[in-house]
Formats: C-alpha cells, structure tokens, sequence
C-alpha cells in the first residue's frame, strides 16, 4: 500500500473511531489486530500503541527521523523553511518537490 493510500486509511480509522466506540475501543485495546482487519499492513516485528488525545491529556508524537532525505532537505528542516503541505494526516503532511 503506497503512502497516500495508507493515510487515505487511516484517516478513515479515526473517523471510525469517532463514529463507533466499541470499534475505537477495540483499536485501543489491540492496535494491530485491528488495523490488520481494517486492510492495513503492519510490518512484522513492528508493535504498535493506540493513544487517545482528551481535553486534559494531549500525545504528541514524534516520528521516526526519515533516512532518505538530502542535505538540502535536511537544511530546510533544520532551518525551519516552510513549503505548501500536499497530502496531511494525523500527525504528518508531506510536501511538493
């Protein structure tokens, strides 16, 4: 499942969750089992944690330092330049080229 096709999902899932208790419960209760049901792949070895942001208690998460980005891009992270968000999700948007 390329990206934009995994994010297209997941946006989905959370609307599930926001729509169907008994379904996000379940998805906090064992994450990979129920994104595997929903059609998305979770490489093995790789564990997975649901989290619930609430009016009291907010997660932020911080993903992994991607391994393919260039000096350039690394740069403008590095320099807090800016660019036109193309595809966002929960948590992430990527940007045009």
């Amino acid at each position: 499942m390329d990206q934009k096709t995994q994010s297209k999902k997941m946006n989905q899932i959370i609307a599930k969750c926001w729509s169907d208790e008994r379904f996000k419960q379940k998805l906090l209760t064992d994450p990979a089992a129920t994104l595997k049901a929903e059609g998305v792949t979770v490489p093995e070895g790789v564990s997975v944690t649901a989290l619930e942001n609430t009016d009291k208690v907010l997660y932020l998460v911080v993903p992994a330092k991607p391994m393919d980005l260039s000096d350039n891009e690394l740069d403008n992270v590095a320099g807090g330049t800016s660019c036109d968000a193309t595809d966002c999700g929960p948590g992430f948007c990527y940007c045009k080229s």
